[in-house]
Order: structure tokens, then C-alpha cells, then sequence
């Protein structure tokens, strides 16, 4: 062991939020461990400067285990606390050994790494696991066969369903394949050659997005092909032999240990938390949630001080006074509550020439989309600049979008679950989608958006989920309904052709009829 690296010493040394460092921290780099089949995975050790006992915590990622943020957030800060913290390169990425695979060799590599946690000198017999995105994969692939010294899993911003990470709603999900696919199996074994691939990146990301066919255009940021995308690409249908057992939801779900569950209101996978939550919170096992104001990437900037004291927490076995705690929108206020969503009454509201009233009438609206010009996609789950809320003015002024509005508000509106768009619509093309999103209209005119979703017109009624959100519209706000055919990158537009999209090179502009007995359910508390 040798101490840490200048830039990581003074890191520590610097004013900060969160609890004081308890003890001095070594490190060891690139450890080899034994993978599943005697592949070598690099590992990087952060240990605490004691002779007692400590805990140890397990990371396995795709990511540059030793760059920032991960060497800092992770390594540094959790073992100054009294932690051995693990922090492993998954097969084929930062220098370890074989081909990196999405999901398929995360759960016998994970029990490879215990069983060389076991025979270490310096274990304690009790084993926690954390991480963000892709390692809350990695750590919830161990659920099927759990290790006797599991003692608890802390999951941020995570992927539990790659299937419906990759395809939500139906249409694929473009810009996190890219910018994920960069993260996943586009790290190189070193800092500065990751930084290139992300300048590379950057360079050929509206050529990736708008080129056809997708097929070719995507391989511009990688410079070439990667194997993994396209079986993302060429497998929408959860059935496809791809994704065969990909889905951990079941196991984690049925995890005999306590499991912290972190995302926020505009990630990337948030329904698929709040599912495991749900599901773990029916059956009695120990879960906690905790939803911030984040997206993917500001939970570990803006949030990190809430998520690193939860997680805290739970590493030294403190219950929290009640199991859920959420960011309300609006107001700017945390809410601590017995259970999510909490009970409410659903309100209804149909379409009606712009406006949002109480019953249906007669009427439709048509908005031509045009995939030569595809409505883009603005604030929200992405991973670019537009990430988050933002004001929708520049994306409501398209010809392309249509909105409804509710009467200004003369009290406040306090909305806690999952938003549903129910639309009576249909399209004159092969294929066609719906992007629906819920706004927050303040008295000056300024649009938030507070949740958004995507669904594909099936024909006669098509539901769309806008996800899950907390939010007080005050009064003199009004409520507003976005709904477009598309946010281009994010969801990959819909070229009208109804073709597979790899080798897809034509498209058509489709007209699409939103009729007034659609309605919008507010999950109103």
C-alpha cells in the first residue's frame, strides 16, 4: 500500500460539505483479481489507516476506476470513513482482461471478486456494495446467488432493466446509447485517452444522430464499430434472445439484505427504482428511497452531498425516521414520507382547442412531424448540456408541438406519482410516436418541464407514461400539456416507415390527429 496521489491529497485537504475524515487512507493500484474464468480484473484498493476491522465495499465498473470522479467520490471519501473500498474494472475495460459485454458476465465476475474478498487478510467478514449507473448493475447482479457477507446495497442513479433502458417506451433511446456506449466499452485504460474518446465524441455526435443509415452513422463517435450497440440497436422487443435474463428487477427485488435505492426526477432509469421499490416495499424487505432534483450526472455533483450522507447512513446501519424522502418541485422543499406514491386522487383532465378542462368534448388537433426536421429534444433525461428543467419556449414555438393549458391556478396543485397521458390518436403513417410532457407555466409566460414520456401510437388508444414526479404548482401557475411526435436524440426519431432502424435510409412526414376524449391523470395529493 502507498499513499494516494498528489491531486487526490489535496482534494481532501479542501473545504467541503459532509462529515470530517476519521482516518488517513492508502491505496494500492491495479490489483489483479481472478475473474469468472481466470481473466485478470484490475482492481485499485482504498484502505483506512487502522488496525481495526473495517468494512469493505465493492465497485465494479466499466468506467476509469482511477480517474475523477470515481477515485475521489468513492475511493477517497468512503474509505477516510473507516472503509475498504474495491474498486473493479469490468472485463475488457481499464486494462482488465477479455471482451466487455453489457450485463452477461457481471454476476459470476461479481462472485469471482467476493471469493477473493473472503481469502484477504484484512476482510471483516461484512461486505457492503455501492455505486452509481452501470454499477448499480454489477452490484445487483450478485441478488440471484447473494453472498452470506452481504450486508446491505446502495444503489444511485442505476440500470436494473437494460432492455427498457435502452428501448423506453418503445423507440430507442439514441443519445444515452451514444453517450453511454462511450462509458460502457468506449474507456481506455488511461485518463487523457478517455478524454479523447469524449472529444471524438462531441466532434461527430450530430453526424451519429442525424446521418443515415443509423447502422453506419453511429460509428463515427467510436471510431468504428462496436458489436454491443448494435445488438442494442437490431433487439427492441424484450423477447429477443439478447436480453434473455438481463433483467435483474426479480432478484433484487426478493434481496434478503437493506437496499438504498437513489435516482433522481430526471434520470435516466428512474422508473425502473421506483419499480424495485415498490416491488421490495409490498413484500417487506428493507428498502429506502431517496429522490433528489437530479439528473444521471448531478447526482454526483449537486446531489452528492445528500446521496453521500444516505449512504453513509446506511454503511453504519441507521434507520432514517421514515423510508422515503423526495425533492418536491415548485418550492424547492425535501418531503419525508411513509411510503411512495402516497395516496391521493386522480384527476382528470381532457384536451379541448389549447386548454385543459374538467370533461371531454368534441374536436381534434393534427401536427404534421417531419423527421427531415425532427422535434428536438430539450431539457429532461439527457445526458447533453439541455439535461434537466429548462424553459420550453424555444421547443413550444414549433409547428411541430402542440400545448393545452389549465386556467391559472387559484390554489396550489400538489401532484405525487406517476403522471399518465391517455391519447384517442392516430398517425397517416406506418409508424408514429407521442412524446408527452407535463409544464409548469408561471405568471410571466416561463415553461418548466416537470415530467415528460414516450410511447408509440399502437392505434385506437395509446397510454403514455410521463413518469413519476413531486411537484406544487402554485397558485397563478397554470398546468400545461406538451405533446409532440418525438425528442430527437433522446428518443431516436421515428422515420414513419415502420423499418427496422439500423439499415432504415428512407423517411416519410406523418400527420398525427390527437382527438379532445384524450385526457391527461394527475396523481393529485
Amino acid at each position: 500500500m502507498q499513499q494516494l496521489p498528489l491531486i487526490l491529497r489535496l482534494m481532501r485537504r479542501r473545504a467541503r460539505k459532509g462529515p470530517a475524515a476519521r482516518y488517513d487512507v492508502t491505496w494500492e493500484r491495479a490489483v489483479p483479481v481472478p475473474g469468472a474464468d481466470g481473466n485478470t480484473l484490475l482492481t485499485d484498493h482504498y484502505a483506512p489507516v487502522t488496525g481495526e476491522p473495517c468494512p469493505t465495499i465493492l465497485l465494479r465498473a466499466p468506467y476509469v476506476r482511477g480517474g475523477f470522479p470515481w477515485n475521489y467520490l468513492y475511493g477517497a471519501l468512503f474509505a477516510e470513513q473507516g472503509f475498504h473500498v474495491l474498486l473493479q474494472s469490468t472485463r475488457g475495460t481499464g486494462g482488465s482482461d477479455g471482451e466487455f459485454h453489457t450485463w452477461r458476465n457481471e454476476a459470476p465476475d461479481g462472485q469471482a471478486a467476493v471469493e477473493w474478498i473472503r481469502k484477504q487478510e484484512w476482510f471483516s467478514g461484512d461486505l457492503f456494495t455501492l455505486g452509481a449507473s452501470y454499477m448499480t448493475y454489477t452490484q445487483l447482479s450478485l441478488a440471484a446467488e447473494p453472498p452470506p457477507e452481504w450486508r446491505g446495497a446502495i444503489a444511485q442513479v442505476g440500470l436494473i432493466d437494460p432492455h427498457a433502458f435502452f428501448w423506453p417506451g418503445g423507440a430507442f433511446a439514441l443519445e444515452r446509447s451514444l453517450v453511454g456506449g462511450l462509458a460502457m466499452f468506449g474507456q481506455a485504460a488511461t485518463f487523457w485517452d478517455n478524454v479523447k474518446a469524449v472529444l471524438r465524441l462531441q466532434r461527430h455526435l450530430r453526424r451519429a444522430t442525424l446521418g443515415l443509415p443509423l447502422a453506419e452513422a453511429y460509428q463515427a463517435p467510436f471510431g468504428g464499430r462496436r458489436a454491443e450497440f448494435e445488438h442494442w440497436l437490431e433487439a427492441p422487443d424484450a423477447a429477443d434472445p439478447y436480453w434473455a435474463g438481463a433483467d435483474v428487477t426479480d432478484s433484487a427485488a426478493a434481496l434478503p439484505i437493506p437496499v438504498t435505492l437513489m435516482t433522481g426526477w430526471h434520470d435516466l432509469a428512474t422508473e425502473q427504482v421506483i419499480e424495485l421499490y415498490r416491488r421490495r416495499h409490498a413484500s417487506g424487505m428493507p428498502v429506502e428511497l431517496l429522490i433528489g432534483p437530479w439528473t444521471h450526472t448531478s447526482s454526483l455533483g449537486e446531489g452528492w452531498t445528500e446521496t453521500f450522507t444516505q449512504a453513509l447512513r446506511t454503511l453504519r446501519g441507521e434507520t432514517p425516521a421514515q423510508p422515503v424522502r423526495v425533492h418536491m418541485g415548485g418550492v424547492d422543499e425535501w418531503r419525508d414520507l411513509p411510503d411512495w406514491p402516497p395516496s391521493g386522487r386522480p384527476s382528470t383532465l381532457f384536451l379541448s382547442a389549447g386548454t385543459l378542462r374538467s370533461e371531454a368534448g368534441p374536436g381534434s388537433t393534427t401536427f404534421r412531424y417531419d423527421p427531415n426536421s425532427p422535434t428536438p429534444s430539450i431539457g429532461g433525461a439527457l445526458q447533453s448540456p439541455t439535461q434537466g428543467t429548462h424553459d420550453n419556449a424555444k421547443l413550444e414555438k414549433r409547428s411541430d408541438v402542440i400545448l393545452f393549458d389549465t386556467e391559472a391556478l387559484t390554489e396550489a396543485v400538489e401532484v405525487m406519482g406517476e403522471v399518465r397521458f391517455v391519447a384517442d390518436a392516430s398517425t397517416t403513417a406506418a409508424s408514429g410516436d407521442l412524446f408527452a410532457r407535463l409544464c409548469d407555466v408561471s405568471p410571466d409566460g416561463k415553461s418548466i418541464n416537470v415530467c415528460d414520456g414516450l410511447a408509440r401510437i399502437t392505434g385506437g388508444r395509446t397510454e403514455v407514461s410521463l413518469g413519476s414526479t413531486a411537484h406544487r404548482f402554485r397558485p397563478g401557475h397554470r398546468i400545461r400539456l406538451l405533446v409532440a411526435g418525438g425528442a430527437h436524440p433522446r428518443f431516436l426519431r421515428n422515420y414513419g416507415t415502420g423499418e427496422p432502424p439500423g439499415p432504415a435510409t428512407r423517411m416519410i412526414a406523418t400527420d398525427t390527429t390527437v382527438r379532445n376524449t384524450s385526457f391527461v391523470v394527475l396523481p393529485v395529493v
